[in-house]
């Protein structure tokens, strides 16, 4: 059976954006069956957790054949045995995972930097400072993604697959903004995504947890 890693519980604002949501999304579209198995923030630094996610985050993943860490690494395998997140063509292999590095490499670092700002460090001086440019570039890299998206519905030749996994994760994480909105093609194109019955089930069991585990 399918194993993945995930914590017992994480603040608010984290909720629906720690990233094995991403993992348990790739499973269901799949069709893959999985255990969750959850972790709280005092089994991060054992020496068991370390070896098998050396940075003490979540996911991990093992399936009888690889033990994985690392989000994307983990979608890319599913997708690789997936006709629902990866063609069979080598053109069509070869645009899904040019796109899924796209997410990862292109556009989050610029929402992850604004989120670090917003969600921890928004009453520092150099954060208020820091925190327009920011935006700035961050509105012109969403700019271009929404020219490249275009008329299309997905990003890898226009039929859903792993890159819209991982793209509709990065921008959910400017969720706390108004940002995506003033793009709406953008905007449109996540709400698909969150419309689509596997996203539902990945983010439910998600969440189910953190309910049942929340501080008093």
């Amino acid at each position: 059976m399918i194993q993945v890693t995930a914590f017992k519980w994480v603040p608010p604002f984290a909720q629906g954006s720690v990233r094995d949501i991403r993992v348990r999304w790739a499973l269901e579209e799949a069709g893959l069956g999985y255990d969750d198995h959850l972790i709280g923030f005092e089994d991060q630094a054992t020496p068991a957790y370390r070896a098998l996610q050396p940075f003490g985050q979540v996911p991990a993943y093992r399936d009888g054949k690889v033990e994985m860490f690392e989000s994307g690494a983990i979608v890319l395998w599913i997708a690789q045995n997936s006709d629902a997140l990866m063609p069979a063509d080598d053109a069509g292999r070869a645009m899904v995972t040019t796109w899924l590095f796209a997410a990862m490499n292109s556009v989050e670092p610029f929402v992850a930097e604004l989120a670090g700002i917003d969600l921890f460090n928004a009453d520092k001086a150099w954060a208020k400072a820091r925190r327009p440019e920011v935006e700035a570039f961050l509105r012109k890299r969403l700019a271009e993604l929404q020219t490249a998206l275009g008329e299309n519905r997905w990003f890898a030749n226009d039929r859903f697959s792993a890159a819209d996994i991982l793209m509709t994760h990065v921008l959910r994480d400017l969720r706390h903004t108004d940002i995506v909105p003033d793009f709406p093609a953008l905007a449109d194109y996540v709400a698909r995504a969150e419309a689509r019955p596997a996203f539902k089930r990945a983010l439910a069991d998600q969440l189910k947890p953190f309910r049942e585990h929340a501080p008093a």
